[in-house]
C-alpha cells in the first residue's frame, strides 16, 4: 500500500543506505542533528547502539522536560526528560571560531575539512554545517536555516501569520536572527562559492545543475533525480 500513496519518507531506512555504502550500525558512534524538531531528530539507541547524540548549544534549556512529563510539550522526553531520558547525548562543545560570516563554528575533525556552525533563528540550538570535499569545494548543508531556494535567493520574504493572542508568528523562533542567518549564507555562497543544500528544498534536485550537488548523489539517486523527484515522487 505505502509504495502506491506516495509516502513521505526513505524507501530504505538509514540502517539500510549506511550498509550500502560498507558502514555498518554498530560502527556509528556519533549522530549530529542540526535541531530538536521531531523531523530531523528521532531516538537512536535502537538503531545505533554505539552512538551518542549531539544538539546544538541551547538545546536542553529550551527542550526540556519534554512531553512525558508535560504532553503539551512538541519536545521528545526520550532526550530531554532529565529523569525518564532513554538516549546518550549532550550539547555540542569545543572550540568555537569564526568560519566567513558566521561567528561560531566548530573545525569538528580538527582538519579543516567539516565544520558545524552556529546557526540561530529557526529555534535555540540550530546548527548548520560545511563540509570541504575532495576536489576543494565546499557544501553547506543549511538544515531548516531557510526552507526554500527562493528564500535564500531573496525572491520570496518568510511568511507571518497570526498565532494565539494576534502574535504574529513564523517557522522561526527568531524571526530576526534567521534572517541573519539566511544572509550569512548567501555571503557564503558569493564570497566563498559554496554550494547549498537545505533540508526541505529539492529544487537543486530537480533542476539537476548544480553539477557539486548533483555529484553526491549515488547511480540510484541521479536516476530519482530525473525520473522521480520532478513529479514529486519518493525515490
Amino acid at each position: 500500500m505505502l509504495e502506491h500513496v506516495n509516502h513521505v519518507g526513505p524507501r530504505r531506512t538509514i540502517v539500510q543506505q549506511l550498509s550500502e555504502r560498507g558502514v555498518s550500525a554498530e560502527d556509528v558512534d556519533t549522530v549530529l542533528f542540526s535541531h530538536a524538531h521531531w523531523d530531523h531528530s528521532r531516538p537512536i539507541s535502537d538503531v545505533f547502539p554505539n552512538a551518542k547524540a549531539y544538539f546544538g548549544p541551547g538545546t536542553r534549556a529550551a527542550c526540556q522536560p519534554g512531553h512525558m512529563k508535560d504532553p503539551s510539550l512538541q519536545w521528545d522526553g526520550r532526550f530531554f526528560d532529565p529523569e525518564h531520558s532513554t538516549e546518550k547525548w549532550d550539547e555540542l562543545q569545543g572550540e568555537w571560531r569564526p568560519f566567513g560570516p558566521f561567528e561560531r563554528a566548530l573545525d569538528y575533525f580538527g582538519d579543516g575539512s567539516f565544520w558545524v556552525l552556529d546557526a540561530p533563528g529557526h529555534m535555540p540550538g540550530n546548527m548548520a554545517a560545511a563540509a570541504r570535499l575532495q576536489g576543494g569545494e565546499w557544501v553547506m548543508l543549511g538544515s531548516d536555516c531557510c526552507h526554500s531556494r527562493d528564500l535564500l535567493d531573496g525572491l520570496r520574504e518568510i511568511a507571518e501569520f497570526q498565532g494565539p493572542g494576534a502574535v504574529s508568528m513564523s517557522l522561526h523562533t527568531d524571526l530576526t536572527s534567521a534572517k541573519d542567518t539566511i544572509a550569512k549564507i548567501r555571503q557564503l555562497e558569493t564570497n566563498f562559492g559554496v554550494h547549498t543544500a537545505l533540508a526541505h528544498d529539492a529544487s537543486w534536485l530537480k533542476q539537476g545543475t548544480d553539477q557539486v550537488l548533483m555529484s553526491l548523489l549515488d547511480s540510484k539517486m541521479r536516476v530519482a533525480a530525473k525520473e522521480k523527484i520532478p513529479f514529486d515522487e519518493i525515490p
